[in-house]
């Protein structure tokens, strides 16, 4: 499964999900948005206003949500 999660630094989520993730095997494609600010319009675009946003094949999540990100697991 292609599982991307879009950052930033300092951010307390971010850093909760990518533990998350890291934690159960998840693998992972990291955007950091302030270091790839090209992005930041991309995201927009597609209608989110807040990171983390976490995409893969099956879903997309948005914020730190254990609950949503263990489907990424199966």
């Amino acid at each position: 499964m292609n599982v991307k999660i879009f950052s930033k630094n300092n951010c307390i989520q971010c850093n909760m999900a990518k533990r998350f993730l890291n934690e159960n095997h998840i693998p992972y494609e990291e955007v950091n948005i302030d270091s790839q600010p090209e992005m930041i319009d991309w995201l927009k675009e597609q209608g989110f206003q807040s990171v983390p946003v976490i995409t893969s094949d099956a879903a997309t999540v948005v914020g730190f949500r254990p609950d949503q990100l263990k489907q990424l697991a199966n």
